[in-house]
């Protein structure tokens, strides 16, 4: 997928709010690309990183496979709020939640077994 800088692509998937490709924009595998997935929808890279900092990969395959399920998640909502009130082209950086922090501890120490 690409696009030309500048260019409009609809809205985001997870936000709603006008993505002009850029910086600002990123691919996101909607069946993660580790696990097999090919298709890709473009997406606000801040989003993006939010999914990945809320979500581990299998998560996102098995449990969290559509933006509406995704949606309804308490820490998505509550990012959500927040960043339809940023400007369409944003960028930060989003900090890994405790839980998935925890989550990936624990696999890790359960792949160790």
């Amino acid at each position: 997928m690409n696009c030309k800088k500048g260019e409009h692509l609809g809205s985001c998937p997870l936000c709603g709010r006008e993505m002009i490709c850029g910086k600002s924009v990123s691919e996101h595998h909607v069946k993660p690309k580790s696990m097999g997935g090919k298709e890709k929808v473009f997406m606000h890279h801040v989003c993006h990183n939010k999914l990945h900092t809320v979500f581990t990969e299998r998560e996102l395959a098995n449990e969290y496979n559509d933006f509406k399920k995704i949606s309804e998640h308490k820490e998505i909502k509550k990012f959500i709020k927040w960043v339809r009130k940023q400007e369409i082209e944003y960028v930060d950086k989003n900090r890994t939640s405790g839980r998935l922090k925890e989550k990936r501890l624990f696999l890790k120490r359960k792949k160790r077994k």
